[in-house]
């Protein structure tokens, strides 16, 4: 014949507890192991070089203007990786994406974003 352990179940709040501290456990270790080289920061960059954008003729002639938001992802090198418009005119946000592609910021060791609205005024 067997000899068998005891087992006992715990109670309903100390395996609740136990629950809670393992799920804030892993979630701190796994803050600290993501890499840091994933992560972007938005942080203000010293420009470097910066090329003012083409206002299209053809909106200047007829008076229309406005303002381009862009929000622009600068690698770590300080060139512009990527610019999405998030919002105004259209071909205006297109000399404005042209333009800012050409600048150029202070290298850092990780990618960052920035927030930018240019104002085209006839």
């Amino acid at each position: 014949m067997r000899n068998l352990i005891p087992f006992r179940v715990p109670r309903c709040s100390s395996l609740r507890a136990l629950c809670f501290s393992l799920v804030v456990g892993l979630s701190v270790l796994a803050a600290s192991i993501a890499p840091a080289a994933y992560a972007q920061k938005t942080q203000e960059r010293k420009i470097v070089y910066r090329v003012e954008p083409d206002y299209p003729p053809d909106l200047k002639h007829a008076g229309i203007g406005g303002y381009v938001r862009l929000e622009a992802t600068i690698g770590s090198n300080g060139s512009v990786e990527d610019a999405n418009v998030t919002g105004g005119n259209p071909v205006l946000a297109e000399a404005a994406v042209r333009a800012i592609k050409k600048w150029k910021y202070e290298p850092l060791a990780y990618q960052t974003k920035t927030k930018l609205v240019f104002h085209f005024s006839p």
